[in-house]
């Protein structure tokens, strides 16, 4: 049987709706961490993205644990992403080195030991399409969609984010995602790889099931170091400090305030390149 696991001073359980916005459930070899918010597309706020760090967290320093699963509640959204509202002052904690920015949340669940399957329940908006490209394998429903909308309010996003798509899926696709801010349906996301695999909903919980516990049972030495070799030999070197200059000035552009007020608004921005 599942357990329930403590952290944030609030114990998640598997399956069971409470009010917690991440879930972390341990059963055997496998930790399952649940984005649990439903109602708001289950949002990352600054609270439940700490949650979201500490499941990872506890879920690594586990020994046993062999796979950890991501997943959101409900059928309809993955997980819509970061809290708009926060960005600003997201974008002032990351320079103050913050664990709990979204960046380095994304980067610790990239850097876990053991592999990582991302249970795509729904769409996938935002900050948490990093969030899936962070883990090693991405399971996606049918009738999924995808957008990453950081263009259409002038924010100029991360360099491990902006890594991770040009690595991880291909440099045309995150022209299309962040230059075009594109949205991608189901096949489309399947045919580009962003996703390994995309399975009727009801065949969904099966599939995952399979591929975590054909995870769990490969030998875990072997697969950690594997893990960290494949990433290392996918590294790039890109001048990181030109590209947090280039966003340090968008996180006080007017752009990003005007693009910011108008999706509040609900409005065309009316950007000015400054």
């Amino acid at each position: 049987m599942p357990r329930s696991v403590a952290f944030g001073d609030r114990l998640g359980y598997l399956g069971v709706n409470m009010t917690t916005p991440v879930l972390l459930a341990i059963d055997g070899p496998r930790a399952t961490i649940t984005l649990n918010d439903p109602a708001k597309h289950n949002r990352l706020e600054p609270g439940g993205l700490r949650l979201l760090r500490e499941a990872v967290e506890t879920a690594d320093a586990d020994p046993n644990i062999r796979v950890t699963v991501i997943t959101g509640a409900g059928d309809k959204t993955f997980c819509s992403g970061y809290d708009l509202g926060s960005i600003p002052a997201g974008e002032r904690r990351n320079e103050g080195g913050d664990d709990h920015s979204f960046e380095k949340v994304m980067d610790r669940i990239e850097a876990m030991r053991m592999p990582t399957l991302c249970a795509l329940n729904g769409g996938v908006y935002g900050g948490a399409t990093d969030l899936a490209l962070a883990c090693d394998f991405r399971l996606g429903v049918k009738g999924m969609r995808f957008f990453m909308p950081a263009a259409r309010f002038g924010l100029h996003y991360y360099p491990s984010g902006l890594r991770r798509y040009t690595q991880k899926v291909s440099p045309s696709f995150a022209k299309r995602a962040f230059l075009l801010s594109e949205d991608f349906h189901d096949k489309e996301l399947l045919a580009v790889g962003y996703l390994d695999w995309l399975v009727e909903r009801d065949e969904f919980k099966a599939k995952v099931d399979e591929k975590a516990a054909r995870l769990a049972t490969l030998a875990p030495l072997s697969m950690a170091g594997m893990k960290r070799a494949i990433e290392q030999f996918a590294q790039a070197a890109p001048d990181e400090s030109s590209i947090r200059q280039s966003a340090k000035v968008c996180a006080s552009s007017e752009d990003l305030r005007e693009g910011l007020a108008a999706l509040s608004e609900r409005r065309t921005p009316a950007f000015k390149g400054r």
